[in-house]
């Protein structure tokens, strides 16, 4: 079985003006494709693993071999991370969430404005290269949270399942806004998916275990 990657959910310009078509081909073509590339890899002597998806790999890390684990660690969490990434953002995106998921921001921000606020906040002080998250915890009544990571690792790891993500390695926006990563944040809301939040936000219950775990990407057998 080789994990595969998954295609763009809609056109690398689709999401012009505010990513460009050149990032996001490099984004998805290269940077993820190496991530799928290197997983791949990392696994090619441990059969036992190889019908493992890489969101099981990821929370799974002590069941890998010692000398793998830091490449899966690293590669199973990029391939996840971006596959969750892409269907973070849309076409067209209606601005604002509605429904119970935005009566949870209000509730546990203050307002939907509060929470953009501290999202960009968050997300501008990642030191180097990670990702910031709108996540929901699975204690303490599934409260919703910021948080960021670093190089790959998700909030899944922590017990908190993510809602929506923003990536902020510098290859998510450095051909566009160069080193002023606060002016990518602030124009990536106008992409923010805020219908695909919500069904995560709705999902967040054990029946969706599957669903979750096949987020990570493809597995294909290899051809014959």
């Amino acid at each position: 079985m080789k994990h595969l990657l998954p295609p763009l959910p809609y056109d690398p310009a689709a999401l012009e003006p505010h990513v460009d078509a050149r990032t996001m081909v490099l984004h998805h073509d290269l940077h993820h494709a190496s991530y799928v590339a290197n997983l791949n890899s990392a696994l090619e002597k441990f059969p036992e693993l190889h019908e493992r998806t890489a969101f099981w790999l990821l929370l799974n890390l002590s069941q890998v071999p010692e000398k793998a684990r830091t490449a899966v660690r690293n590669n199973a969490g990029g391939h996840v991370n971006h596959s969750l990434f892409w269907r973070a953002m849309c076409p067209a995106a209606s601005g604002a969430p509605s429904g119970p998921l935005a009566d949870a921001i209000k509730r546990d921000f203050g307002s939907f404005e509060q929470f953009k606020a501290r999202f960009a906040e968050a997300g501008a002080k990642v030191f180097g290269s990670g990702w910031v998250w709108l996540a929901r915890a699975q204690q303490n009544g599934g409260g919703l949270q910021i948080y960021t990571t670093s190089g790959h690792d998700n909030p899944l790891m922590q017990g908190h399942f993510p809602i929506l993500v923003n990536d902020v390695w510098e290859h998510a926006y450095y051909l566009k806004h160069e080193n002023r990563r606060p002016d990518y944040l602030k124009a990536w809301w106008a992409v923010a998916n805020w219908e695909e939040a919500a069904r995560r936000f709705a999902r967040f219950d054990k029946s969706a275990e599957q669903d979750w775990e096949n987020e990570g990407g493809l597995l294909a057998a290899p051809a014959a």
